[in-house]
């Protein structure tokens, strides 16, 4: 069989994405989730971009160990030493370099002539072999190159060294029959290229990243960068789990498969969903809420007679099991067990209990417990941030007629309580004033999102917000079925995180990079 190897990017270009900021320890909770899921090259920032990124780029090479780790580097000396430093200890270390090769790159951002580029390039690669056995080159913007000069550049990079020649699609321009054909043109005419893998990475301005992935693989790609969701710039990347599913479904067509272990790309899905605050569309393909859900009359009499009807790929495929257990307050601690268990969920005794006990305290609120209920508040705190302010109580008064007031009370980390009141424009400023005034922390409301985690009148809710402070901006995140409550806890939430970011020695400055 034909193996696809997988280079995921989320926690480099997926974090451009405009409004995600990971901390080290959500992009080491995000990295052990992709070893789990079996991916085998995983590219953990950028080390040159700052001081934060650097030391997050180490603690992701730490910890994952079966996974080769890759540092972002562009075609300077320093950054490749930033990407030796962060990588320091790698089980498996490799380095990711790249330069622009398209006119319109040539021309107006790096102001050489091809020569300049080859020139550029080769010194960077040859800097990189002496530090690295693994060398990834890019050739950014690849997609608008003239077709001769990515022969050349490709034919460059195996003389000097490189492992792996990645050709982008670096503004989602092309069509399939175009980006197909890069990757002939370069298989047929390239000497020695059977020495290297090449790569395929795509973006989705044009909503054809996954159809140019595929036709890459189709013409010799070796190897697929993507992200989890499809996630970052601009309109994203290639979502690994949609081309993931294309070769297992399809098998017969593209005779190639990855090596992934598809029953984790739900929970890997949910998790970095989870993590950096961007809502999956309940149609987003394989992992959308509706890719296995049935609402019209004639799919479902089909669906109940046979499946495949209206159903190509089964939920259990990537890891969704199909369960008929509701759970409500009456329900005990043996069902609630069992349920975690068939929910992929494997938990100590202690973490049962507090898991529990939440269970009982939201089944007090609402009829019926959903699968999304648990998930989310078994996931609400996958990554603790320490708790400088803890919200005890909330208090809003509101009408039509009447200016919203609202008073909190919160406890500091020291244990001392305080309590203020405040208005506001309606109850969620007038919260948020309350907040502020307690904390005495003067930031920035960047955004505010309000989801459904599940379906009814009783639907428990969450709520993403994003604070900014000087340059320092974090997210939080809050859950309850009262959105208010939601609303003062996501808030509390990021502003937790913001104070323990200033105590790191760095700031990431994102950069638009491949």
């Amino acid at each position: 069989m034909r193996k696809i190897y997988i280079f995921d990017t989320t926690l480099r270009d997926g974090e451009q994405s405009p409004g995600v900021n990971l901390n080290t320890k959500e992009k080491v909770e995000i990295a052990l989730q992709l070893e789990k899921l079996g991916v085998d090259r995983i590219e953990a920032g950028f080390p040159a971009a700052s001081p934060g990124d650097l030391a997050a780029v180490h603690a992701v090479a730490s910890a994952v160990k079966n996974a080769t780790i890759i540092g972002l580097s562009r075609s300077r000396e320093q950054d490749i030493d930033a990407v030796r430093e962060a990588l320091k200890g790698a089980q498996d270390p490799s380095i990711h370099v790249f330069l622009a090769t398209s006119p319109i790159h040539r021309k107006h951002k790096l102001r050489m002539e091809k020569e300049q580029v080859l020139e550029t390039a080769e010194r960077a690669i040859l800097y990189a072999k002496k530090y690295f056995s693994k060398i990834e080159f890019s050739l950014e913007d690849a997609g608008r190159t003239e077709l001769d000069f990515v022969c050349q550049m490709t034919e460059m990079a195996i003389r000097a060294g490189a492992s792996v020649v990645n050709l982008p699609d670096t503004v989602g321009y092309l069509n399939p029959l175009e980006y197909g054909n890069i990757f002939k043109t370069v298989k047929e005419n390239v000497p020695n290229i059977e020495k290297i893998q090449l790569s395929a990475h795509c973006h989705d301005d044009l909503g054809m990243a996954t159809a140019n992935a595929l036709a890459a693989i189709l013409n010799g790609a070796d190897q697929i960068e993507g992200t989890i969701n499809g996630i970052g710039e601009r309109a994203g990347n290639t979502a690994l789990e949609e081309v993931a599913l294309a070769l297992e479904t399809r098998f017969d067509y593209f005779g190639a498969k990855t090596g992934l272990n598809l029953k984790e790309i739900a929970k890997t899905s949910r998790l970095v969903s989870k993590l950096t605050g961007m809502v999956i569309p309940g149609n987003k393909a394989i992992v959308g809420a509706n890719a296995f859900a049935h609402e019209s009359g004639i799919h479902q009499d089909g669906m109940l007679k046979e499946k495949t009807t209206y159903e190509i790929i089964s939920p259990d495929t990537i890891g969704l099991r199909d369960s008929k257990l509701v759970l409500g307050k009456h329900s005990g601690r043996h069902a609630f067990r069992e349920k975690l268990i068939d929910l992929g969920y494997e938990l100590d005794e202690e973490a049962v209990n507090a898991a529990f006990a939440k269970f009982k305290d939201l089944a007090d609120r609402k009829k019926h417990v959903t699968d999304e209920d648990i998930r989310a508040f078994l996931e609400e705190k996958l990554i603790d941030t320490p708790e400088v302010f803890t919200l005890e109580a909330i208090q809003v008064s509101y009408g039509n007629q009447s200016t919203p007031s609202a008073s909190v009370r919160i406890r500091t980390a020291d244990g001392v309580t305080r309590e203020e009141v405040a208005i506001g424009n309606g109850s969620v400023d007038a919260i948020y004033n309350a907040i502020d005034k307690v904390t005495a922390e003067a930031v920035e409301l960047e955004d505010y999102s309000i989801k459904s985690v599940s379906q009814g009148k009783d639907a428990q809710g969450e709520v993403h917000v994003v604070l900014k402070q000087d340059e320092v901006s974090a997210q939080g995140r809050g859950l309850s079925t009262d959105i208010l409550e939601a609303s003062a806890r996501a808030y509390i939430d990021a502003l937790n995180r913001l104070i323990e970011k200033r105590k790191s020695p760095g700031r990431r400055d994102k950069m638009s990079l491949i």
